[in-house]
């Protein structure tokens, strides 16, 4: 994932505090127990569509600057009721020390009661929590921090953690075992390396070694990869795929950018329809990841993004 620095970000995070709900100005003024109170009343957000999820990797929303409250504000403002979270805004809310010499340590013996805590202010406000990703299933994180990444999981409701695919087997290895032992799976993201085969070793190391399948970056590696393979590709390996990213990119012989919905080489509806037809239970997160338009924000093009998925669904 490659971070775009927006340029209407001092406008956006003005505009976010100005029109500010009363569900945000309870969270300002007295925390998170208010906020839930105050969103009881408000529309809960619902993003699937003919058993097809729609859901986000909250790496959408770094454009905007926020606490894990802040940023289920931003989840619901944009109409997705499930999600892909990183790592940092409920270790935040955990209590992650700002040492990193002490990260590790803390990771190895925190308490999962404040990650239950954010399942369920998710799980009020109507969004659920289907995959994790904390910087904490690298090759240079001991083991203890890995089970720490599979426990936080649990207690956030996810069924998976997302890393990227290793370029070493053993690696794969270590996290499928790991991740064996406490039944969540490890789901493997590719970028432009990403092939047919790309998986096939981690995949047959453990049951729980799965893939984060961004379909985006699969058709913008260009070559052997088109259209017709990758929707061959979901379907041969749907019972391995625990997510998809999803975002419209060119191929790479037309340049690998990242544009908005309908205007890339992704065959968006082709994949959400499949999904339908064949009723793959695999929630599809919006990565958003092309330039965001001046005068908008990255809440108001997740909007756009789910509004294409649902009309590409005929919902």
């Amino acid at each position: 994932m490659s971070v775009n620095k927006n340029n209407t970000y001092n406008a956006s995070r003005r505009s976010f505090l100005l029109k500010g709900s009363m569900a945000s100005l309870g969270l300002l003024i007295t925390g998170s127990s208010a906020w839930s109170r105050s969103f009881a009343i408000e529309k809960l957000p619902d993003s699937k569509f003919f058993g097809v999820q729609i859901g986000a990797i909250t790496y959408s929303y770094r454009s905007m600057p926020h606490n894990v409250q802040q940023l289920l504000q931003y989840i619901v403002d944009s109409g997705i009721s499930a999600v892909e979270l990183m790592g940092e805004p409920v270790e935040d809310y955990a209590g992650k020390p700002a040492d990193k010499n002490q990260v590790a340590e803390w990771r190895a013996t925190v308490s999962m009661d404040k990650f239950k805590e954010v399942k369920k202010m998710f799980k009020k406000a109507g969004v659920s929590i289907y995959a994790f990703k904390p910087s904490a299933l690298g090759a240079n994180n001991t083991d203890a921090e890995v089970e720490y990444a599979l426990r936080a999981a649990k207690a956030l409701g996810a069924n998976s953690v997302t890393v990227e695919l290793p370029k070493d087997p053993a690696h794969s290895k270590r996290l499928g075992a790991l991740a064996a032992k406490h039944k969540v799976y490890i789901g493997y993201h590719a970028h432009t390396q990403a092939t047919d085969t790309a998986w096939d070793e981690a995949l047959s190391q453990s049951p729980y070694n799965s893939m984060n399948l961004d379909c985006g970056h699969y058709i913008a590696a260009g070559g052997n990869n088109t259209k017709e393979t990758l929707l061959a590709l979901i379907q041969a390996k749907h019972n391995r795929i625990t997510s998809f990213h999803i975002k419209d990119r060119k191929t790479k012989e037309n340049g690998g950018a990242n544009l908005p919905w309908g205007q890339g080489d992704t065959p968006l509806k082709e994949i959400l329809n499949l999904l339908k037809e064949k009723k793959y239970n695999i929630p599809a997160s919006i990565e958003l990841e092309y330039t965001i338009p001046e005068g908008s924000d990255a809440v108001k093009e997740t909007r756009k993004c789910l509004a294409y998925a649902k009309q590409a669904l005929g919902a």
